[in-house]
């Protein structure tokens, strides 16, 4: 069994390859052949505890993602099995993969529902997410033009500044959230607002949004409004926005029933079609599901073993449980 690192994941992966990786795992959900079990979710006290497991049974892998959010940090980790033996083949450390997972789905849902010429990009938000949700969009859209708001002022300038840095097209900050928009065709909202606040009116015509923060119970970034506008409304798993999503769930109720409108980026993936020219508005939200998760992990398995990166954790066999009470020596 393998123990990989979290600066291994970050030599063996990149942006570009959960992308590629992502999509792919994609198709095969599409086909029957991978599945994402519910999300488990616990919160309490300004904590929560998650666990997200899938399995592809033709690629050979299952697996669970487990992590602890506090206020004073977190923790993640991956077990990567082999569906023919049962065998744990890794443990993962992973925060960056996690970090590339929900950054890679906002590239896959942005490829494939943003307008093909799409170059200006407004980002609400400058979170931990923040950059690498650019960075996503920037690996498939050609982007001119990256406005930035958040209603910090220091943290704002200070994204500014850090991303104009770090990307070849110009970054600018917005005062508002109307100015950051006007004219952007793709809207990234990436918060951990309570509250909604984004309305449908801040959005140009033929726009593609990416709704990747409000992740917990009770959360919401938009309102009600942007579902009005969206004649495409599209998630990464539709049983976790069930559950979970407030904003979902305030629209369509708990589910199943209603929930017609709503699509699965996998249908979007496997349809192949490219986004309707008359479109006003498309939506994507990310809540997280196992078989992103998987696909990165199959894949910085893969290049572990190949590269001879990880530490080598020996088997140690199996044991037999014991007991004391009413037991004859």
């Amino acid at each position: 069994m393998l123990w990989i690192s979290e600066p291994e994941v970050s030599e063996l992966i990149d942006l570009e390859d959960a992308i590629a990786a992502e999509e792919k795992m994609l198709a095969l959900e599409a086909k029957g052949e991978a599945t994402s079990l519910p999300k488990a979710l616990g919160q309490w006290e300004r904590r929560s505890m998650h666990a997200l497991g899938s399995f592809a049974p033709s690629a050979g892998r299952a697996g669970f993602k487990t992590w602890l959010h506090t206020p004073n940090g977190a923790g993640t980790i991956f077990s990567l099995f082999n569906t023919e033996t049962g065998v744990v083949e890794a443990v993962i450390e992973s925060a960056v993969m996690s970090q590339l997972r929900t950054a890679a789905i906002s590239g896959v849902a942005t490829k494939w529902l943003a307008p093909a010429i799409a170059d200006e990009m407004a980002l609400v938000g400058t979170g931990k997410q923040a950059m690498l949700q650019v960075a996503a969009v920037a690996a498939v859209r050609p982007i001119r033009r990256l406005r930035v708001f958040s209603r910090t002022e220091e943290n704002r300038r200070a994204f500014v500044e850090r991303a104009a840095s770090l990307f070849t097209f110009d970054v600018e900050e917005a005062r508002s959230i109307e100015a950051a928009t006007d004219g952007a065709q793709i809207v990234t909202i990436v918060t951990r607002a309570r509250e909604p606040f984004f309305p449908a009116s801040a959005l140009s015509t033929g726009v593609h949004v990416n709704a990747v923060g409000a992740i917990l119970r009770g959360f919401a970034e938009f309102h009600q409004d942007l579902f009005d506008r969206a004649g495409l409304v599209v998630v990464d798993n539709i049983a976790n926005a069930q559950s979970i999503s407030t904003e979902f769930i305030e629209r369509f109720g708990p589910g199943p029933d209603g929930w017609d409108e709503v699509r699965s980026l996998s249908d979007i993936v496997a349809a192949g079609r490219p986004r309707p020219a008359d479109l006003d508005v498309s939506l994507f939200k990310s809540l997280g599901m196992g078989v992103a998760d998987l696909a990165l992990a199959s894949l910085i398995f893969e290049r572990a073993v190949a590269r001879g990166v990880g530490r080598e954790i020996e088997r140690m066999g199996r044991s037999t449980a014991r007991w004391r009470s009413a037991r004859r020596h």
